[in-house]
């Protein structure tokens, strides 16, 4: 592919390289359906005939609330393609907040799946139309029309993309046509992708993870993407559609790992000793193809315990997946083990919206798990205080929308972007995140505790669901945990002791590693989950700590009354 600078000129390009490629595979009325790169083409340019009516001039906002699917694509590229300026949003926040940013960010335009989502929505000041995908009426229905090239400058504004933001009000994220395109070339050259490739897209596409890694990467290798029906029929369309590719948050790895410990403890001795000794003998694999261990005779054991247990597993992942890759938020190391045991190469990253998204990612041929991997070309990095994670490239945003306060407080007059992340640096170039600058939890005895790695290494045990590390200013830590439901009252059945005190045994299994002021003395649970229905869950699913305390206020002055 020639050379692009723009997101309307990558997707041009690719129609004429490739017109008869299979572009997207939705599904609809009971049936898989395919669309070329020369049927995306059409409809665009529909798409863009409808736009060009409207009254819109170049810079305006449209913003798009749909799950995904092929109009998401068709909405964005046609809009791009006008040089309007598209503010993607996300169909299960909440109402009052998807009000905010269509109002901060003045949108003109919005696109929705039905009437039943504009009945949610109130008080949006700026709008001037609602449009809906099923409203035919309004796209003309021809063939004729022509591709548009009327996008912006490559350094002019492409998309606002608020962060979810676990705390106060989102930030409009402006992001260029070369912050975008420049970012996706890059991860283009970082693995091998290839045009037979089948990425499963399931995370929203207003997640610029997912924007960024499925919809404009696929579209740089040519790759095919299947809309995945939903989150809950994920399993099914892995095996019916037997991806090659699949990007996703850790949240979904951490919920394939549950189920295979769940099935797992119902199976015998024999069978779990078995399963074990080819995670360890599918480790050692690995690491002996990465050249940082000798061969060992246990090696000579792994086609059979292949064709016996990791394909079995596999399989349920399709049994074609080339590779995974993990971001968003950080893996457990012991998530990571069990997959790459089982045969699954699996890569982490790391980045943020404001870096379109991606700063780092590990490479198949250099894959250390347990960090995020290494620059992606363009990209540099350096520690600053507090070992706080910086970068500098291309690819970082033009500011935040109408706050230029923040834009002077995330980057520096030297152009370096602060993550707010605690990273290390290792001798071969590999970054290790060590904790969120703004969640480091002092205790009342000065000691620090980073949470998210103890929160992890007790997210590994399948009875808990979710956990949250509590203790800033407090003289000992205690944690907020909601229990797998199925799995407690199985495990309650055993129970000879009090609940909470089996609670705290369980944990205390899996932190022992960690120092001993870093030992979790109280618990209180529940059987209610986080999510972003109740306002707990930001929609990139991470935790909003501070509501979450605030939800859970009177139990945490319990678990510490009489210290």
């Amino acid at each position: 592919m020639i050379p692009v600078t723009t997101l309307a000129q990558l997707f041009r390009e690719r129609v004429k390289a490739s017109p008869e490629h299979i572009a997207y595979r939705y599904f609809k009325n009971k049936n898989w359906h395919d669309l070329t790169w020369q049927d995306m083409s059409i409809h665009v340019a529909n798409w863009q005939a409808a736009l060009a009516k409207e009254n819109l001039a170049a810079g305006d906002r449209v913003a798009i609330m749909l799950r995904n699917c092929p109009e998401w694509v068709m909405f964005d590229q046609a809009a791009l393609g006008l040089g309007l300026v598209t503010v993607p949003l996300y169909m299960d926040d909440r109402p009052d907040n998807i009000a905010y940013i269509i109002n901060d960010a003045n949108v003109k335009l919005l696109l929705i799946a039905d009437a039943k989502q504009w009945q949610s929505l109130s008080k949006l000041e700026s709008v001037q139309r609602i449009i809906t995908i099923n409203l035919e009426d309004w796209l003309p229905n021809s063939t004729t029309e022509s591709l548009r090239a009327e996008e912006s400058a490559p350094d002019e504004l492409a998309s606002i993309v608020y962060t979810s933001g676990t705390t106060g009000k989102p930030k409009g994220v402006m992001l260029s046509h070369r912050n975008l395109v420049g970012n996706v070339l890059s991860i283009s050259e970082c693995t091998e992708f290839k045009s037979s490739d089948l990425f499963l897209s399931f995370l929203p596409l207003s997640h610029t993870f997912e924007r960024t890694g499925g919809y404009y990467l696929p579209m740089v290798v040519n790759a095919t993407v299947a809309y995945a029906r939903s989150v809950p029929q994920l399993a099914t369309d892995l095996v019916t559609q037997s991806p090659t590719v699949l990007i996703s948050v850790p949240r979904i790895y951490e919920q394939v790992y549950s189920k295979i410990q769940n099935q797992l403890d119902k199976k015998s001795a024999v069978a779990k000793k078995l399963f074990n000794l080819t995670i360890d003998v599918g480790w050692r694999r690995f690491e002996y193809q990465q050249k940082r261990a000798g061969w060992h005779y246990k090696l000579l054991l792994w086609p059979l315990l292949n064709k016996l247990v990791a394909q079995a597993v596999l399989k349920k992942l399709g049994g074609k997946m080339r590779f995974a890759i993990s971001g968003g938020a950080a893996l457990s190391p012991e998530i990571s083990r069990l997959f790459i045991g089982l045969g699954l190469k699996l890569l982490q990253g790391y980045g943020l919206t404001e870096t379109s998204p991606v700063i780092t990612v590990n490479r198949l041929e250099d894959n250390i798990p347990s960090s995020i991997g290494t620059t992606i070309p363009g990209a540099k990095v350096k520690l600053g205080e507090n070992d706080e994670l910086l970068t500098h490239s291309p690819y970082v945003m033009l500011g935040y929308w109408n706050n230029p306060t923040a834009t002077a407080a995330a980057i520096d007059q030297d152009g370096w972007f602060h993550t707010g992340d605690k990273a290390r640096i290792d001798e071969g170039g590999h970054l290790y995140i060590t904790g969120r600058i703004k969640d480091i939890i002092v205790m009342g005895n000065g000691e620090k505790i980073p949470p998210t790695d103890m929160e992890m290494a007790i997210l590994v045990d399948n009875l808990f669901d979710q956990v949250m590390l509590i203790g800033e200013g407090k003289p000992f830590l205690s944690c907020l945990i909601v229990l797998n439901p199925e799995n407690w009252e199985n495990f309650t059945k055993e129970l000879n002791i009090d609940p909470k005190q089996a609670v705290l045994k369980r944990i205390a299994k899996h932190i022992k590693e960690f120092p001993g002021y870093a030992q979790i003395r109280r618990v209180s649970f529940s059987l209610e989950a986080w999510s972003v229905e109740n306002g707990l869950l930001t929609p990139t699913l991470k935790m909003k700590r501070a509501v979450i305390m605030k939800r859970y206020e009177t139990a945490i002055e319990k678990m510490y009354r009489g210290f």
